[in-house]
């Protein structure tokens, strides 16, 4: 069975990669899209360079960075960008499936909550809990 192509808006990652910003401003939802038509912050313009530079020198480090808002662009694809979920970098390898999302939909800010047995102190009915 062959694999299935992917495919962004009906257009292949080689197509979408040649387009520049406001091109592919045109394909994502109107709120990226105004985000990106408005143009780059001056963190959003210094990531975006660094993203170009270990794009062309075909770095295998991780990029880490801050911008939960930055939209992932087609020239971030296949790199490992580590993104802050608030108390650490968690690494994420960029795919053609994540296009045109924000950084932070991508990693998220809070874990589970598991909880033990009672601790000290406790209640005496508290202490009839059963564990899991």
């Amino acid at each position: 069975m062959a694999l299935k192509e992917f495919t962004f808006h009906g257009k292949t990652l080689e197509e979408i990669k040649k387009m520049d910003l406001k091109e592919f401003a045109k394909l994502i939802p109107s709120r990226k899209r105004r985000s990106l038509l408005r143009g780059f912050t001056d963190k959003q313009k210094i990531f975006y360079d660094k993203v170009k530079k270990f794009k062309e020198e075909k770095n295998t480090k991780i990029i880490k960075t801050h911008l939960r808002d930055m939209i992932v662009l087609p020239e971030m694809v296949d790199l490992m960008i580590g993104i802050h979920s608030g108390k650490e970098f968690v690494p994420i390898k960029i795919i053609p499936e994540m296009l045109g999302s924000y950084l932070g939909e991508l990693v998220m800010t809070r874990k589970r909550v598991a909880h033990s047995a009672p601790g000290v102190g406790a209640t005496k009915s508290s202490s009839a809990i059963t564990a899991r």
